[in-house]
């Protein structure tokens, strides 16, 4: 008797050590998979993370909107990218895309969406992944996202605003008065947003408004392109500090060329705002993310691969 005893505590210990060696090696390779396998296992990342999502390709046929001909740009098309921010406190959105994912079927193929604006302006958007699909390749829903900013009301960077209705919207007032007045401004895509009425937000009053406290995902404030229109700024840890630049440029050539869009709301404002911004570069080292540029988005590394 005394001998099974002994030979049932062996297995037990065998048993419990090979569990724990078990549980020792699926935490490593959670780890050492990336970002994907901890967002599905639904883990708080330990430091800053950054997600590019691809929500499309913008064609523009007239280049005098923006003070540039054809022959001076190396595309007239525009990348519309989605960001997502993983921080160990939570998840913010940074804009949503130019075409709503209600608004299509997401088969796998590349497919062209034509959008008439309220102000009947004709746009062409050429996409081929849903931003729900983006999101569940990270194990992640529109209800994971803690917080939701814009870096302004047009509706390429609102469209699937509703689906992120239930988070906090991090905006400033006028930005919110415009959307939601009797007459928004013709850019806008009002039923894209509509749901955020009833958001729980946060009026953001500083220049700089700290998402989650410990200064590294910053709201900036950079007017001109609509009144209140704002960039993000990261600080990430083996990347550097990063700014995305919302509308503050379109093309890469406008910083060379020194050229503002005709339909900036204060064009004084910003050519104000691309000095001081360009002068915060200098200071801190920070790279800018021209959000539109097509050759630069086209080099960053897509979701789910990131940066941090």
């Amino acid at each position: 008797m005394r001998k099974r005893v002994s030979t049932a505590k062996h297995w037990t210990s065998w048993f419990v050590l090979i569990l724990g060696l078990a549980a020792v090696v699926f935490r490593f390779s959670t780890i050492t998979t990336g970002q994907t396998a901890i967002l599905k296992g639904k883990e708080a990342p330990r430091s800053l993370r950054l997600y590019v999502l691809d929500c499309g390709t913008l064609h523009i046929a007239n280049m005098a909107r923006f003070q540039l001909t054809k022959e001076e740009v190396a595309t007239t098309d525009l990348a519309v990218p989605c960001f997502l921010v993983v921080h160990p406190k939570g998840v913010l959105i940074w804009d949503t895309g130019a075409v709503p994912d209600a608004a299509w079927e997401a088969t796998g193929l590349t497919t062209v969406q034509h959008i008439t604006l309220p102000d009947s302006q004709q746009r062409d958007v050429t996409i081929s992944k849903s931003l729900k699909q983006q999101l569940s390749e990270l194990g992640l829903s529109p209800a994971d996202v803690n917080y939701l900013a814009l870096s302004h009301y047009h509706y390429d960077h609102t469209a699937n605003a509703n689906e992120f209705a239930a988070a906090t919207w991090l905006v400033r007032e006028p930005e919110r008065d415009a959307m939601f007045s009797v007459s928004p401004p013709g850019t806008t895509q009002p039923s894209s947003y509509s749901l955020l009425r009833k958001s729980k937000t946060v009026l953001l009053k500083q220049d700089q408004y700290d998402v989650f406290g410990d200064g590294k995902v910053n709201i900036m404030f950079a007017p001109g392109h609509t009144p209140v229109h704002q960039v993000l700024y990261l600080k990430l840890p083996e990347t550097g500090p990063v700014v995305l630049s919302g509308d503050l440029y379109h093309y890469p050539e406008e910083m060379v060329l020194d050229r503002v869009p005709t339909f900036e709301f204060d064009a004084e404002k910003t050519r104000t705002t691309r000095k001081r911004m360009k002068q915060f570069l200098k200071d801190t080292g920070a790279q800018m993310w021209i959000q539109h540029d097509y050759f630069g988005n086209a080099k960053l590394r897509k979701s789910p691969e990131y940066y941090e």
